[in-house]
């Protein structure tokens, strides 16, 4: 079975380098990481992001299932609002992490949740599944290959979206993570205050034969952005990948090793919850930390953390900041060993090189 292929597929053109992610092909850069790693930081840069997944959840009990498959408080959310959430198993693991949109479509509350790239199958089938054991009346949809989803990421990012949206639309009104319909280049589409860089920006959803419109009128404003850079981008963010920082079979982790504790609603009942209470009560054995190398070499994935002398931990992402023109790095230790500052090594080629535990963000606003 081949490779899927965003709307955007054809547009990428003969100078983006592709590389298979999640299933899909992708594209790696487009110029070069670190000129549109500085563009985000510095102006506005245009990511292709169709590759998400889009689960479309209604009906009478929508909420109801919302509430038993993610871990934050669904019932929070007002409409256009969003929240960042975890999917646990019964054991509290991380399954996949999410954005969950309660999209202001009527009386009867309708959501719509963002899998990572090759999971919405998975969570389609796990949605339905939970809905027919729990007899829950709501419909649940895959719309993945119906939508085309952009990400407008930098500081200019709210001024360049502006220019392309109607008179009617005034997406700068929007607070972090709310959500608003809007014609944005004659496309009507959802945008959202919401994005994986760090900095300021929306991430649009429109349908998908005419995301090509919409990331052609986009792009005479932005750098096109691809892989690469959204990769460094949130390593300086702290923010974790699915996939790589944690992962049911290679790198099964609870929210709370994972840093994502505050997604944790345990006065909801969810999948996972009385396995998460026991971990909260008794608190993580290990914890996710940023480091910073003090010495040559960048850590990466797979990396040995050591402390005089023995392996006490693992790096799960790495890069060389293009921000800091330092060595960075996010990985598991003790949680005896993660407050900022502690002193430990990394073994990069069969070497160790010494590196503090930091604080994330790595880059401060």
């Amino acid at each position: 079975m081949g490779l899927r292929k965003t709307p955007l597929y054809d547009v990428y053109g003969a100078d983006a380098s592709l590389t298979d992610f999640g299933g899909w092909e992708m594209p790696v850069e487009f110029d070069s990481i670190r000129t549109e790693h500085s563009a985000v930081r510095e102006s506005v840069g245009l990511f292709d992001v169709s590759h998400m997944g889009e689960i479309v959840i209604t009906g009478p009990d929508a909420t109801a299932l919302m509430q038993r498959l993610t871990t934050n408080d669904v019932a929070d959310l007002e409409s256009g609002d969003s929240q960042y959430s975890m999917i646990t198993d019964e054991s509290g693991t991380i399954l996949d992490d999410t954005i969950v949109y309660r999209l202001p479509d009527g009386d009867t509350a309708r959501y719509l949740f963002v899998p990572n790239a090759g999971h919405d199958d998975e969570m389609y089938k796990r949605w339905k599944s939970h809905r027919d054991e729990w007899s829950l009346d709501a419909e649940v949809r895959n719309e993945t290959d119906s939508w085309g989803m952009l990400a407008v990421q930098g500081p200019d990012a709210p001024e360049t979206v502006e220019r392309h949206c109607d008179d009617a639309a005034d997406v700068t009104a929007l607070s972090k993570g709310e959500g608003t319909y809007a014609e944005v280049a004659d496309v009507h589409s959802w945008v959202s205050r919401t994005g994986y860089t760090g900095e300021d920006g929306f991430e649009i959803l429109c349908p998908s034969d005419e995301v090509e419109a919409l990331w052609r009128a986009l792009e005479t404003d932005c750098q096109r952005c691809g892989l690469g850079a959204r990769d460094t981008l949130r390593i300086e963010m702290g923010y974790l990948l699915s996939g790589q920082d944690f992962d049911p079979a290679s790198e099964p982790r609870t929210p709370y090793e994972a840093g994502l504790g505050w997604t944790v609603a345990l006065d909801t009942d969810f999948v996972g919850r009385d396995a998460l209470a026991s971990v909260a009560e008794e608190g993580a054995e290990e914890t996710f930390v940023g480091l910073v190398l003090r010495e040559r070499g960048i850590a990466r994935h797979g990396h040995e953390i050591v402390a005089d002398g023995d392996v006490v931990g693992h790096v799960t992402s790495g890069t060389m900041s293009p921000t800091l023109g330092e060595a960075i790095a996010l990985g598991y230790v003790p949680t005896s060993l993660s407050a900022p500052g502690t002193e430990l090594s990394v073994v990069v080629r069969d070497s160790e090189k010494r590196a503090d535990v930091a604080a994330t963000p790595f880059v401060q606003d």
